[in-house]
């Protein structure tokens, strides 16, 4: 029961966070960018923040606690292939929480403030990046599950 429970909460980090960049990257838009937004974005990568703790603990539980037990895990590439996708996407994602978290900061001297279309358009470039590394790690989870390289 304990490996289901951890499997179902899991997932339902991992959809959170893909939620949270796919509506990051949608406020991430020059054309939508208004101080609201600023606002908006700073909520929804305070949450990214928090759930990708929260995916380290729940993940980490699974491999202590879950059904396949720890050396599946540990002797897995596809596992290894899978947290250095994980550690990449953190890497990649420092560049906007510094940003947005700057942009608070502005907007919150000056009520009128919007970033400048150059800076949006380069972090979302960066975000782009962010989700197709992303998108590698449930890549790297399904080979693992069946075993590829164990």
């Amino acid at each position: 029961m304990t490996d289901l429970v951890l499997a179902i909460v899991h997932h339902l980090i991992v959809f959170g966070i893909a939620s949270a960049l796919a509506a990051e990257l949608a406020l991430m838009r020059p054309a939508a960018m208004s101080p609201q937004t600023v606002r908006l974005l700073g909520r929804f990568d305070a949450a990214y923040g928090i759930m990708a703790l929260a995916i380290l603990i729940v993940g980490f539980l699974r491999v202590a606690y879950g059904a396949k037990g720890a050396s599946f895990y540990m002797h897995n590439p596809m596992f290894w292939a899978k947290i250095a996708a994980f550690a990449a996407v953190g890497l990649i994602s420092i560049k906007p929480t510094l940003r947005i978290l700057a942009w608070q900061k502005r907007a919150k001297a000056d009520a009128a403030f919007v970033p400048a279309m150059d800076e949006v358009n380069a972090l979302r470039r960066t975000m782009l990046l962010e989700i197709h590394v992303f998108a590698l790690i449930p890549i790297f989870a399904a080979m693992m599950a069946r075993g590829v390289g164990y």
